[in-house]
This record gives C-alpha cells, structure tokens and sequence, in this order.
C-alpha cells in the first residue's frame, strides 16, 4: 500500500499596500506584511459554518495607535473607518481589497495604524507603521490589502 502524506495548511497572511499623494504628488509608496488577528481565524470558523452573515472583510480603518500588533487585538484608537474601494481575485488564493482615504476625510488624525474589518466591526488584521502620517486636507492614500493563503 502506498501511503501519500500531504501537510494540509491554510495558513493566512497579509500584504499592506499603500501610496500617499500631497497635493496630487505622490510623496510615498509603501509595502509591509502584516498581521491577521485571531478575530480573523473566529470570522473563517463561523462563515465556513454557515453562521458569518456579517463576517465578511468589508471596511478600512484608520487609527492612532503605534502599540506593536499582537494576535488578540481587537479595534483601532480613534479609528476612522470607511468601506472599502472594492475586492478582486487576482489569483486562486489571493482577495485583493482596495481603499482609499481622500483629501477631505479625517484631517487632523495623525494616522498610524491601519485596519481590515469585517461588516460587522471585527477586526480581521492590523497594520502599524513606524511613523504616523498627519493627515491632512492636502493628503489623500490609496492602497490595496491583499489575503492569500
């Protein structure tokens, strides 16, 4: 008898993409891993179950923090949170989610996490630069987050 072995793993990650424009010009591009939170594994659990009506990746959220990631974290600090752009498939595998933060959305936060939520509020990974941006009315972002796995 021949015995196949496979290792089956369905480990998710993270691609945080971003570009930052001031007055139209674009001033920085940036490209980092990021962390999926354990919010993340409990979303998959109750979708593949039948039971996730909400638990879809749905909104982008700005915030405050610099704390470093960890598994367990659950929200954003003075989160400005939007919908997102939208989704695309650009591999077997791959959710693309696209977002942007235009000119005259929340100025004044000096912006240095990011985060992907679900429909209903679930924090499904988080972001942190090493250096906020202070939003400003002439500072617009666009990016994308991709999940693979």
């Amino acid at each position: 008898m021949i015995r196949i072995r496979y290792r089956d793993r369905m480990a998710m990650r993270g691609i945080f993409r971003m570009r930052v424009y001031r007055s139209g010009k674009l001033v920085e591009t940036y490209e980092d891993d990021n962390l999926i939170v354990d919010g993340a594994r409990a979303a998959v659990a109750a979708l593949i179950a039948g039971e996730g009506a909400e638990k879809h990746i749905a909104k982008i959220a700005f915030g405050t923090n610099g704390s470093v990631p960890t598994p367990d974290d659950t929200e954003l600090e003075s989160a400005f949170v939007k919908p997102l752009s939208g989704v695309s498939y650009p591999k077997t595998g791959h959710a693309k989610f696209t977002w942007q933060l235009l000119a005259n959305e929340a100025n004044g936060l000096k912006i240095i996490e990011f985060g992907l939520l679900c429909k209903d509020g679930t924090l499904w990974a988080r972001k942190v630069r090493e250096e906020a941006i202070p939003k400003a009315s002439d500072i617009a972002i666009v990016g994308e987050w991709i999940i693979t796995h």
